[in-house]
């Protein structure tokens, strides 16, 4: 059963098949805002599958479900794809991105996404929703010209 090499939240990706991949604010774990329901307007769910030499030119589901602290289903998708590579017994790699767009939080509390191959769990990611003033942002970059941060 192909597996999961890895997988992470960002900002924003970019993933192109066989090519390199381009991230913006990976790693995400933890969003935030000031009031609930909270509405975030952007996260991309960044995977990387790794295919065994025999499971190539099959077909493979996979699945992504957003849980709440409870347990409920905030959002889900289910994806059918089939990897092409070598059939010379090297493991191909297949990472691709999936955009989640104004997703919805009813309340502050630690989410997971569950990533399931062929139906079978592989990876989960936690997010923890909390209630912020300051939104998700810590320092930027850098600071303004002329200005230093004081830790």
């Amino acid at each position: 059963m192909p597996d999961i090499d890895f997988a992470f939240l960002a900002d924003a990706a970019e993933t192109n098949p066989g090519q390199k991949f381009y991230v913006l604010g990976g790693g995400v774990s933890r969003i935030g805002g000031p009031g609930f329901p909270l509405r975030h307007p952007h996260l991309a769910l960044v995977i990387s599958l790794t295919v065994t030499a025999a499971e190539l030119e099959r077909e493979h589901e996979i699945r992504f479900v957003l849980l709440d602290p409870e347990g409920g289903e905030v959002a889900s998708a289910t994806s059918q794809l089939v990897a092409h590579g070598s059939t010379e017994g090297k493991d191909t790699n297949l990472t691709f991105s999936v955009d989640l767009w104004n997703l919805q939080f009813n309340g502050p509390g630690d989410y997971s996404f569950r990533i399931l191959v062929n139906g079978s769990e592989r990876r989960r990611l936690p997010l923890s929703v909390v209630r912020s003033t300051e939104g998700t942002s810590t320092l930027p970059l850098s600071p303004p010209p002329g200005q230093k941060y004081e830790a």
